[in-house]
């Protein structure tokens, strides 16, 4: 489903999924740069590994 398709279920569970969503992910980026451990995404099917490093430098402005 796109964003677009959630905002507009009916079901108000569904509709609060890609919130619920974005906030565990921002807590896994969290709980990563705390244990100083990689953040796994797949991306075109592919697993794609981001250091904590590199967590911490995308949160500096």
């Amino acid at each position: 489903m796109t964003e677009q398709d959630l905002s507009k279920a009916t079901n108000p569970d569904l509709r609060a999924s890609l919130a619920a969503m974005r906030r565990a992910a921002d807590m896994a980026r969290t709980i990563a740069i705390q244990t100083n451990t990689e953040i796994v995404l797949v991306r075109d099917g592919k697993p794609l590994c981001i250091p904590a490093e590199d967590l911490r430098k995308a949160l500096q402005p």
